[in-house]
């Protein structure tokens, strides 16, 4: 049976060859894809579980959210990679995320305090690539979900990690009770709908916005270019005429996973994205529904501790030509400060 794409997480791969020869980024596709909880062999306990992220990766940035959010910060560790990827200098070879938490940034000149070196192996492995070789595999992506017991990779597929947190967060040993753990995908027989808005939501954001986003950014092809750029500000005319109701959240009351989703990409559009990704139509700021949006979440607990505009500034700028790193913006005050401001706008 021929397998069905889900447009919620990945992209068609039809003629990928071909496209990217054309200039088209197409993104690949996951290939650990194991699920907590299905089938016994990786069971939702406390303290067995173990990310490798990068936190100037939007799709990294989407499992720590997570992890924030729903309260797992003490019983799923992490390591994070140095944002920077090794070079053509390297012993390795270039494009490998590294762990390298004895390296400056040449932001600040320090040391960055959140990356670390590999600890979840007990290999102290230096590049993440090295991971996906113990299991014989050549991928090289972050993040991952590791499982410190059976010394496995159980997914390195974004939305499936992200899902499978929400679903376990109890029995994975989260330190939130009640209605303070936050129901990203509520399974209740009653909220089939909602289960649906999500869905549908998903798919939209992930096609248009946080793929989209690539598409605009790393495509060769003027034309592809220009239909990203158009679909980018199109949805988020969509999304700001939907929270325009006074809905808090863009499925209604609850924050959800599709909020969750949603907030990498415009985390990184003002400060990152407007230059890096040539998607300098509009600033967030001029989208004054989903820029109190965006500081609402910026505001829920555990959102601020799980990314970094140092990193992103530097891992995506350190990536042009001449790993250059802009200065701005710093009008209407700087960032992520700024997140912390819904009043500089009005609705």
């Amino acid at each position: 049976m021929k397998s069905v794409v889900d447009n919620s997480k990945e992209e068609n791969q039809a003629a990928a060859d071909a496209r990217r020869a054309r200039g088209e980024f197409v993104r690949g596709v996951s290939q650990f894809r194991h699920v907590i909880g299905e089938s016994g062999v990786f069971p939702a306990e406390p303290g067995r579980y173990h990310l490798f992220v990068a936190l100037n990766c939007p799709w990294c940035h989407r499992v720590t959210l997570a992890r924030g959010v729903l309260g797992l910060t003490q019983s799923v560790s992490m390591d994070v990679a140095y944002p920077n990827r090794t070079d053509e200098y390297d012993p390795a070879g270039p494009n490998f995320w590294q762990f390298a938490p004895e390296r400056r940034s040449p932001l600040t000149g320090e040391v960055l305090p959140e990356c670390t070196a590999e600890t979840g192996t007990g290999q102290g492995y230096r590049l993440a690539q090295e991971i996906y070789a113990a299991e014989g595999s050549e991928e090289r992506s972050v993040p991952i979900l590791y499982d410190k017991r059976t010394k496995r990779i159980v997914s390195n597929e974004s939305a499936e990690i992200v899902r499978m947190l929400g679903a376990h967060a109890r029995a994975l040993g989260s330190d939130l009770t009640g209605d303070a753990l936050p129901n990203l995908y509520p399974n209740e027989a009653e909220s089939a709908e909602l289960r649906r808005e999500i869905d549908e939501l998903n798919t939209f954001i992930y096609v248009n916005i946080n793929n989209g986003s690539y598409k605009a950014g790393f495509s060769s092809d003027q034309a592809v270019y220009a239909t990203a750029f158009e679909n980018y500000f199109a949805a988020f005319d969509e999304l700001e005429a939907k929270l325009k109701d006074g809905r808090p959240f863009l499925t209604g009351e609850r924050f959800t996973e599709v909020d969750l989703r949603l907030f990498p990409t415009l985390y990184r559009h003002d400060p990152v994205y407007y230059v890096r990704m040539k998607l300098n139509g509009a600033r967030l700021l001029d989208y004054p529904h989903l820029w109190h949006w965006l500081c609402r979440v910026y505001a829920l607990p555990g959102v601020v501790e799980s990314g970094s505009l140092i990193h992103c500034r530097q891992g995506y700028f350190g990536r042009t030509w001449n790993k250059v790193i802009p200065s701005g913006p710093i009008k209407p005050m700087r960032y992520p400060e700024a997140y912390r401001h819904p009043d500089l706008v009005e609705t």
